[in-house]
């Protein structure tokens, strides 16, 4: 009988509340990164590729939501439960624009182009803020018909999309007119939505379904029953081949996308996992659990040959080696003191 293989994470501490959100940005010059947002006020920023805390963005007064890294990392945006979303330097940690808000915000999304930034939450209305103008007043769109827990960007800025708390379905809406063009019909309330890298699927989980849907057509391509209420998934962004998912279970499953079979499933969280993410090249996936702590898993070798398992500490040590250069630059502007440079120490004692 085939011994089944075991993936051992790399544990990213740190947050001392649930991880609620996580955010990949897409790869640049100086490598990726990943952004965590918690029901704690301090969203972190961390390598990518290994999970090294970088910083630790400072100025909330409430739980975190939501967060996201523009197209080159080099801003933050983050949604609060202090009625605010604030953007940040990704590179010194320091705060840029502070847009306030009259109830809780759960979701915010950087346009493609970067220029804009896009809200959500409790008030019922979606607001689009021009960075360029951040004194300008915002353009709101059309209301909402419930509390929106996300947003994102479609079709080179042209469509947004949003979720509500309290009821089913997706909602499109036309930038231009800031109407509604179309809705994604589901059972239950939305727990999670992505946009795959490639801009071809709409990424959905609601209760114990997760569904893909055609981001330009519409219509429902996949929908898999899941062994749990599922908070999250996530499509691979390099073949699209498989996906991952995490709930209520406490394991970060993993299915093939043409099949919907399970592949793996990774154990190790010690509460309900409420995120989960493919990194940009597909390479990796991170976890976000009740727990306080960040998984990320290796996916192993992408030309699908299982033969060979996976070198936990000499493939991680290596990658560890080859990110120090790439970060210096971020690790200097947020001011971190060489001592916990070199311990990894997750404590963040200000920026």
């Amino acid at each position: 009988m085939e011994k089944k293989k075991v993936t051992v994470p790399l544990v990213c501490h740190g947050h001392s509340r649930p991880v609620v959100d996580l955010f990949y940005s897409p790869v640049t010059p100086d490598g990726f990164f990943l952004i965590s947002a918690s029901k704690e006020a301090s969203p972190m920023l961390r390598n990518g590729e290994t999970g090294d805390w970088i910083g630790t963005f400072e100025g909330h007064k409430g739980a975190v939501w939501s967060c996201c890294l523009d197209a080159n990392a080099l801003r933050a945006a983050t949604a609060s439960a202090d009625f605010s979303t604030k953007v940040w330097d990704a590179l010194t940690g320091d705060a840029l624009h502070s847009f306030e808000h009259k109830h809780i915000v759960r979701a915010c999304a950087f346009s493609e182009d970067t220029h804009l930034l896009l809200t959500g939450g409790a008030e019922k209305i979606l607001r689009i803020y021009d960075l360029n103008r951040p004194d300008a007043p915002p353009k709101e769109v059309d209301k909402s018909p419930g509390s929106v827990t996300s947003v994102a960007w479609l079709h080179s800025d042209q469509t947004i999309l949003s979720s509500c708390t309290d009821m089913g379905g997706v909602r499109l809406w036309d930038v231009r007119t800031g109407k509604i063009v179309q809705t994604l019909d589901t059972k239950s309330p939305m727990t999670s939505v992505e946009v795959s890298q490639d801009g071809r699927y709409i990424t959905t989980a609601d209760g114990s379904t997760v569904k893909f849907w055609d981001a330009n057509h519409y219509g429902l391509v996949k929908s898999y029953d899941m062994p749990c209420n599922v908070e999250s998934a996530s499509l691979e962004p390099k073949f699209g081949n498989k996906f991952v998912a995490g709930g209520e279970d406490l394991w970060v499953h993993v299915f093939d996308f043409h099949t919907g079979d399970e592949i793996a499933c990774n154990k190790g969280h010690h509460g309900p996992v409420h995120c989960v993410r493919f990194s940009p090249g597909g390479e990796s996936y991170a976890s976000g659990s009740e727990d306080g702590t960040i998984r990320i898993w290796q996916t192993g070798p992408l030309a699908h040959d299982e033969s060979e398992g996976l070198s936990p500490n000499g493939t991680l040590e290596k990658e560890k080696a080859n990110a120090e250069e790439e970060v210096s630059r971020r690790i200097e502007g947020f001011h971190i003191a060489e001592e916990a440079k070199s311990k990894g120490k997750e404590e963040a004692e200000g920026l």
